[in-house]
């Protein structure tokens, strides 16, 4: 009789064990098939990685939204940090109206005294760290928006590459890129880009990658 308890509760125990072993198993492998997902989650992706080229960052003015999202296209590709020019007065869809000989756009085109156009913030933090700078702008009767010229006047290229690009229906990018250097009187300034008003990211990026950055 005793050697039967003993086999009984011997079974018991290993079937206890058994139990234990796998209760251990499964939490162990939840565990760690959480992990990946928690990692990937805040890995950097690959275009984002540009060790080699030095800091790049994307400067531009945005009337409407279409240079806004050619700046956001160029920054996507290249990994680069993004600084958004925003006029300390902004201008309404009534102050763009090009079409109305009294709107603030015609008024200012008129006066030049009016295009100082004062900036939220004119420099962008670390400047001093980046080497690529793209500039961009709408173009507003053949020139650059004068709302990027304070940027311009504000700021040291000095030891920069500077890559203009501009939006527009139909105007080129003309002598824009040129007077802007001329403004800025430092940095080196390469042959832009004109882009229309729905360019395709796929241009952009096209583009962009063409410049060997």
């Amino acid at each position: 009789m005793k050697k039967i308890i003993a086999i009984l509760l011997a079974v018991t125990l290993i079937f206890t064990f058994a139990a234990c072993g796998k209760s251990s198993s499964d939490s162990s492998d939840k565990t760690t098939s959480s992990a990946p997902a928690s990692a990937d989650k805040n890995t950097p992706s690959d275009n984002k990685s540009h060790p080699n080229n030095g800091r790049i960052l994307v400067v531009y003015y945005s009337a409407t939204g279409s240079t806004r999202a050619v700046a956001q296209t160029i920054a996507d590709t290249v990994g680069a940090d993004v600084f958004e020019l925003v006029p300390k007065d902004k201008y309404s869809g009534k102050d763009l109206d090009w079409t109305d000989s009294g709107s603030r756009v015609n008024k200012e085109h008129d006066d030049e005294s009016r295009r100082d156009i004062a900036l939220e913030k004119t420099t962008p933090d670390n400047w001093a760290d980046y080497d690529t700078v793209f500039i961009g702008y709408p173009i507003w009767w053949g020139i650059a928006a004068w709302p990027v010229n304070g940027f311009v006047k504000g700021n040291d290229f000095t030891g920069k590459t500077v890559i203009p690009f501009c939006t527009s229906a139909s105007s080129g990018l003309g002598q824009s890129g040129k007077l802007l250097a001329e403004t800025a009187g430092t940095g080196s300034w390469q042959d832009g880009e004109r882009f229309s008003s729905g360019a395709s990211s796929s241009s952009v990026a096209d583009w962009v990658n063409g410049l060997g950055l």
